[in-house]
């Protein structure tokens, strides 16, 4: 790519790329080139000169994405080699041909060295999600290259990036989309059946990366009463009743999701088992009077988004599981989540220390859980490791 802008970092703040870590802050950046928009690709150097790689420039406090280090060029074969790599790993994962399971992330961002690029498949459509200006503008090309490279696998690309780039000044349109149209929206996960839906759904219609966490609630399931907190459309509600408990019970605080749940629960035949509730979660857990439930999954929202409210985020992990150690019976379970990037692993353990600790309760620690092989993390991006997971014997 010929003729690029190239920005240039103040002296010292190169580290970080020289480690191979794929954003750069607004604060590490010499004064821009003229007419530069998000979305535009930079040459980026060090602040002799020194070329350190390409990047999309996105403006913001993550000012710079990097696709390449060093000299290698972002063209045509870049694509196609990132892009084959992504499909490779899923097909070694064994997503391909998998009568029991046709839903999977084919492409998680920077852990696939591609920053603000999310893909889902389900079934055969491909459900593409841009993040950053510069992958929105790039999708037509990469939703052309993924139905190329994935060899009759999909027959379908859905566009739904608005809702993730809203909050920027050079917003999306809307979602559409790009190759084909709707097609079958039952997919498979472990033989459970969903329905997903990836127009008006979250995300991308459905959270994968619990699938390893609820084949495990499955595992501690017979005879049991679970509660499933922030259940939306459901995932862990269904796994806990396959796996023979004797009543579970979804709070959600959408209508819509509820529907949805309701929806998956039928679809497996379960509706005997399973009661759901349309109230806040948080609000639902401080009515109950203790010992209703064996097993509680507390799976919220990211509480801190960043870490401007990361203190806040943690209080509120806090209070729910707080409220969820104290209200379970003795014995009982707690599967407790966070998927704030701004809260690590040690800081989430710790906060759930200090609410066992309020609590009063002896909790001892059965499980570490993360997100499953098809959301891999760079080793040079930490942050990737988003998701984290406790399962705890109160």
């Amino acid at each position: 790519m010929n003729n690029i802008p190239t920005i240039r970092l103040q002296k010292g703040k190169d580290q970080a790329v020289r480690r191979f870590h794929p954003w750069i802050f607004s604060g590490a950046l010499q004064q821009l080139p003229a007419n530069l928009t998000p979305g535009s690709h930079v040459s980026v150097a060090d602040a002799s000169g020194q070329l350190l790689g390409t990047a999309f420039y996105e403006g913001g406090t993550i000012a710079l994405k990097m696709l390449s280090f060093g000299s290698e060029p972002v063209d045509d074969g870049f694509w196609r080699n990132k892009l084959n790599k992504a499909i490779s790993l899923r097909h070694e994962l064994g997503f391909f041909n998998n009568p029991n399971t046709n839903a999977y992330r084919l492409v998680h961002g920077e852990g696939d060295g591609l920053p603000g690029l999310v893909v889902d498949v389900y079934g055969s459509t491909a459900v593409l999600q841009a993040q950053s200006a510069g992958m929105y503008q790039s999708r037509g090309m990469l939703a052309n290259l993924l139905f190329e490279l994935m060899e009759g696998r999909i027959s379908a690309v859905y566009d739904k990036s608005a809702e993730a780039l809203g909050r920027m000044e050079h917003a999306a349109g809307d979602d559409a989309y790009l190759i084909g149209e709707q097609g079958e929206s039952t997919v498979f996960e472990n033989s459970a059946r969903f329905q997903v839906d990836w127009v008006k759904g979250q995300k991308t219609g459905f959270f994968l990366d619990q699938r390893d966490a609820r084949r495990l609630l499955e595992s501690y399931s017979k005879d049991k009463r679970v509660l499933n907190t922030f259940s939306y459309s459901g995932g862990f509600s269904v796994f806990a009743c396959r796996g023979g408990a004797r009543q579970v019970v979804s709070v959600d605080s959408s209508r819509r999701a509820i529907e949805l749940c309701d929806q998956n629960i039928a679809l497996n035949g379960f509706a005997d088992v399973h009661e759901s509730v349309c109230v806040d979660a948080k609000k639902y857990l401080e009515t109950l009077q203790g010992n209703e439930f064996d097993v509680i999954v507390l799976d919220p929202p990211a509480f801190a988004k960043n870490h401007h409210n990361r203190h806040k985020g943690l209080q509120g992990y806090k209070y729910i599981n707080y409220e969820a150690i104290r209200k379970l019976r003795r014995g009982g379970l707690l599967f407790t989540f966070s998927c704030s990037q701004a809260v690590d692993a040690a800081s989430f353990q710790a906060i759930v220390m200090a609410a066992a600790i309020e609590a009063g309760r002896e909790v001892q620690l059965l499980h570490h859980l993360s997100q499953p092989a098809d959301h891999p993390v760079s080793i040079f991006h930490p942050e990737g490791a988003y998701l984290k997971g406790l399962v705890l014997r109160v």
